[in-house]
């Protein structure tokens, strides 16, 4: 049986609160409506704490972006990450992903697979610890390499699906000269996790609904792709990021994916 996704908000987008009060932040995104959020950071804050907070305001989090060090080795890399599964499962968090990599003006071959290398070793960690582990894209993983396929392409064909599931940012396949639906159900059932990220003028974002990205279109094809949560994220903003990220919740009211009074009873109507 499908389900609706539930409608979430990547932290990022409230960084400029969350580094003065994390934990305050999170009440701030359930009183504004959201029902999840992802993590780009705890702020140091104790796992066990922060999983109280969740329960108690009632705040799902099901995912977290997590950065890698690509220049260390191996087991550097294996370090880092034993420590943030650990983290994850007791907050009780699903998802770990990496939210970037360095790739180079053009990418070859070579270049593919040296990462594809790391993000498979990464994802069968991640997937041996009982959690699963995904990427984030850009616009340069829509870079074809040597006229063949493009960089998301080569990644998802290579690496098993077990070990790394796609988490579609939506605008910026917009901005890699992509159309996000067909990118979406290109690969339905592997990409639980979708970012919501709209574009406006140039290379500045905006509130969802108010940019040049087909959001609607992916939004009705979310439930047959299999979408399980939908972050929004934005990075700049015309006013401040609690009336932006209040402004993208209208969309979701308006496309009937999120109940009107979840929104009122947060902003105290």
């Amino acid at each position: 049986m499908r389900v609706a996704p539930i409608i979430g908000l990547q932290m990022y987008s409230l960084r400029d609160l969350a580094e003065k009060d994390f934990l305050g932040t999170l009440h701030k995104v359930k009183e504004m409506g959201y029902q999840a959020v992802e993590f780009s950071g705890y702020y140091a804050t104790p796992a066990s704490e922060l999983k109280s907070v969740l329960d108690n305001i009632g705040l799902k989090a099901p995912s977290a972006h997590v950065s890698l060090h690509y220049d260390d080795d191996r087991s550097k890399i294996k370090h880092d990450i034993t420590k943030q599964i650990e983290y994850a499962k007791e907050i009780g968090l699903e998802y770990l992903i990496t939210p970037w990599a360095p790739l180079p003006e053009k990418p070859s071959a070579d270049d593919v697979t040296y990462l594809a290398n790391i993000l498979e070793f990464v994802g069968k960690q991640v997937y041996e610890g009982g959690l699963q582990y995904g990427y984030h894209n850009h616009d340069f993983e829509f870079k074809m390499v040597d006229n063949n396929k493009r960089v998301i392409d080569l990644l998802l064909e290579r690496i098993p699906a077990d070990y790394l599931i796609a988490e579609f940012d939506l605008g910026w396949i917009h901005m890699g000269g992509q159309k996000p639906v067909d990118y979406l159900m290109r690969y339905a059932g592997r990409v639980p996790l979708v970012h919501f990220k709209d574009f406006g003028a140039g290379r500045r974002d905006t509130e969802i609904g108010k940019g040049n990205v087909d959001l609607k279109g992916v939004l009705q094809a979310t439930e047959e792709a299999g979408v399980q949560y939908i972050f929004v994220e934005q990075e700049q903003f015309s006013s401040s990021s609690v009336e932006s990220m209040k402004k993208s919740l209208e969309f979701f009211q308006e496309n009937g994916v999120l109940q009107i009074e979840h929104a009122q009873k947060g902003n105290g109507c």
